[in-house]
């Protein structure tokens, strides 16, 4: 007997709603601990003649400018650093250029930034509306790319559920680091917004995948909707898994060996993508099988 993912489809719901509800519980609990991107601070790097450990200088940092709050610091390269802070006074910022000479020898300062929290204001609008003008310009893509198979299931529910699950991949990372930003105090930034938009878009081309199986199938055959979609995860499964886990084995590492810097980034997308393949496999295709059955029985 074959597996059959859309008999199943009960299992796979609760599963996401789990999933689901859980992020949802994070991010209103907690929310996201923006970065100094976002919120405004202070962005330095210097390089030493010796590296000391991350632990250390974060210590000088804190000694040095009291009540910093969240101090974000992150090697780059074998001799330099990269401070991340709140926004800083001249005199604290030469305060704790002394310190760092004082506890590690001498030090160049490559870069001092200040951003202000307007920019930061504009960057978190801008990206809002990045995500808001990509999902519905996939939405009108997928809906007029389908529109030849409006039979049984209307045209525009292809780009509904294909969006549905993007947001179902994007909106569990979101949680996560909701919770990360909580427990940890892990902040997000430009990076994280970025993964984001490589998620969605990640996300949106393996569920077409699958869509695009169903349309084939439509056009070539005249099985009861149910095993026609059935018969289309079966046919894109092991391509899904595969192309997901060499990705993920390339991100898990760039995660350990790639440095802080990147860490962000590539965490984001580990969860995203498995989440991701997870959803247009047993969220998805079964999501047009529900939608099919209760248009059915209005009629």
């Amino acid at each position: 007997m074959k597996f059959s993912v859309v008999n199943l489809r009960p299992v796979w719901y609760a599963v996401s709603g789990l999933l689901i509800a859980a992020s949802l519980f994070a991010l209103v609990s907690y929310g996201l601990r923006q970065g100094i991107e976002f919120t405004g601070g202070s962005l330095m790097a210097v390089r030493f003649e010796q590296q000391p450990s991350v632990a250390d200088v974060t210590a000088t940092v804190s000694g040095a400018v009291p009540d910093l709050g969240a101090i974000v610091v992150q090697p780059a390269g074998e001799r330099d650093m990269q401070f991340r802070l709140k926004e800083l006074t001249e005199d604290q910022h030469q305060a704790l250029l002394v310190a760092l000479r004082e506890r590690h020898g001498e030090i160049t300062e490559l870069r001092f930034d200040a951003i202000g929290p307007v920019i930061g204001e504009e960057l978190r609008r801008k990206a809002m509306q990045g995500l808001l003008i990509a999902g519905l310009a996939i939405m009108a893509y997928v809906a007029w790319a389908f529109r030849r198979v409006s039979a049984p299931v209307p045209s525009w529910q292809y780009g509904g559920v294909t969006i549905f699950a993007a947001l179902h991949d994007v909106l569990v990372p979101v949680g996560v680091f909701a919770a990360l930003g909580h427990f940890y105090g892990t902040e997000i930034g430009t990076p994280f917004v970025s993964a984001i938009l490589t998620i969605l878009g990640y996300s949106i081309t393996d569920t077409i995948v699958v869509m695009d199986r169903i349309r084939e199938n439509l056009l070539k055959t005249n099985l009861p909707f149910a095993e026609l979609v059935d018969k289309a995860v079966r046919s894109t499964f092991l391509r899904s898994f595969n192309t997901s886990v060499t990705t993920l084995l390339a991100l898990v590492a760039i995660y350990l060996f790639g440095g802080a810097s990147l860490r962000e980034f590539t965490l984001t997308l580990i969860i995203g993508i498995a989440v991701g393949t997870y959803s247009s496999i047993f969220i998805a295709s079964p999501l047009l099988v529900t939608l099919e059955t209760w248009r059915r029985g209005r009629k």
